[in-house]
């Protein structure tokens, strides 16, 4: 481990969060570096700050031999007067985002030309709070072989197509000075960050253009701006979607594949988004850094994302029961085999319908968005959505989920036998953790789906009686 990866695990020691203890051990090594993004992280209603850090990471050449390091060239904003305990937390996190920014080790040479990335990563922190960095890579002005360079831009706040636009406009001015993105960014911070549906605007000063007005809109559902179904489709088929979904739910080993770090970080979020209601409560690193491959062989569920030069170093090393997607190909380099009988069939086919119809007449990634995710969200309300009828409260209010009773309600054993499984899982088991402590469910997109089910039961009884 260089020391770079050093750093890194001295740096992102977890103590027990608010989930628990972590479900594995990768040594001293950050336990849980990403976690899925919903749920965990704050469902924010508006009002809060966009940003904590924009910065700046290049790469520096090592002391010794011909690698790079790589480095923190610029930070906004500089923080001072920070008491002791905070400034270890800084320290902290701004020790670990190098290596997740350039996660494809140090054996680099100046480029003349580069392909422009979007990718983001999650850290969690000690006190088991979250942060996202959202980055774009690029090449900097100028000419002649040049290193790469990502800004990056850090919050606790998962909406990655309004950071993408904000990384467009962080490009724009990159490719003029650096001087005008302060600024813009210091606009930013200012401004209060949208209820969903809503719009905020800066107003921003551009040398020889003037003044522009930047609109910056949150989508109305907020429980998928997190996520971009578009390359998760581009690259693989409804079935294999499917398969892989099914491995996610019962919470199993997955690594994908692919060349680019945006590919693979759109593709496992994405991956992650269709679990909703649920959360992936186990090791989630959309893009694995180099020195921490060692990753793939814990005995533990992971979801990771590894660049396909390191392809081979996955497929030599120690694995059991695992699922490998390669991204670029659209094919499975390995499985567990029975990823087709995981899900009720008659639930399979209802999902896979649901996928095949009217994605053509879906054009904007929100219409996308919600067209994969619908069919997903009502599986689960089809095996687990009766699951507040089953809570009993005692006298205190505090609720006890009747188990057994509840996955003996399912009329299907198709159904009842998935759920006995799923029931199980960790997946599951925090959520109803969650629905024992609240007196009522949450009034969110799920139980919108779940009463909208429930109505739709009521009125196919009177017909189906009057047929008899």
């Amino acid at each position: 481990m260089d020391g770079l990866g050093r750093r890194l695990r001295a740096s992102l020691r977890l103590k027990r969060g608010r989930w628990g203890p972590p479900q594995d051990n990768l040594g001293e090594v950050v336990k849980e570096p990403e976690r899925a993004l919903e749920h965990y992280l704050p469902n924010f209603a508006g009002g809060q700050h966009f940003f904590e850090y924009l910065l700046v990471v290049s790469l520096k050449k090592k002391h010794s031999g011909e690698d790079y390091e790589p480095t923190i060239i610029y930070q906004f904003p500089k923080r001072e007067n920070l008491l002791r305990g905070q400034q270890e937390e800084e320290e902290r996190l701004l020790g670990a985002i190098p290596l997740f920014c350039f996660p494809d080790g140090n054996e680099r040479a100046p480029l003349t030309e580069c392909p422009r990335e979007t990718f983001s990563f999650v850290l969690t922190n000690v006190d088991g709070s979250r942060k996202i960095g959202y980055c774009r890579r690029l090449l900097p002005a100028g000419r002649g072989p040049r290193l790469p360079r990502v800004y990056c831009i850090i919050s606790c706040i998962g909406c990655f197509g309004l950071f993408s636009k904000i990384l467009d406009e962080v490009e724009k001015r990159h490719q003029i000075s650096m001087a005008i993105i302060y600024p813009f960014m210091q606009g930013l911070r200012e401004a209060t960050f949208p209820a969903p549906g809503k719009t905020v605007t800066l107003k921003s000063f551009i040398p020889d253009s003037g003044t522009e007005f930047i609109s910056l809109t949150r989508p109305l559902d907020s429980h998928l701006e997190h996520v971009d179904f578009r390359s998760l489709m581009r690259c693989l088929s409804f079935e294999q979607i499917l398969q892989i979904f099914a491995s996610a739910v019962l919470e199993r080993r997955i690594i994908f594949l692919a060349e680019g770090l945006s590919t693979l970080s759109q593709c496992i979020h994405a991956t992650a988004a269709l679990l909703y209601p649920f959360s992936w409560a186990h090791t989630y690193i959309p893009v694995v850094p180099e020195s921490l491959l060692g990753t793939v062989c814990c005995p533990t569920p992971f979801m990771v994302g590894v660049q396909m030069r390191f392809r081979q170093e996955v497929l030599d090393s120690p694995m059991e029961e695992v699922l490998l997607v390669n991204l670029c190909e659209g094919t499975f380099l390995m499985s567990v085999g029975d990823e087709k009988d995981i899900l009720p069939p008659k639930l399979q086919d209802d999902i896979l319908e649901s996928l095949g119809q009217g994605i053509k007449e879906s054009r904007t990634s929100e219409q996308i968005n919600e067209h994969v995710s619908r069919p997903f969200v009502q599986f689960f309300v089809k095996t687990v959505g009766h699951y507040a009828s089953y809570i009993k409260r005692e006298a205190n209010g505090q609720g006890r989920f009747q188990e057994r009773a509840f996955y003996k309600a399912l009329t299907s054993k198709a159904n009842r036998r998935f759920v006995k499984k799923f029931v199980k899982t960790q997946l599951f088991s925090l959520f109803i953790q969650e629905a024992e402590k609240s007196k009522n469910p949450p009034a969110d997109y799920f139980q919108k789906k779940i009463l909208e089910y429930e109505e739709q039961k009521k009125q196919k009884r009177p017909k189906e009686k009057t047929v008899k």
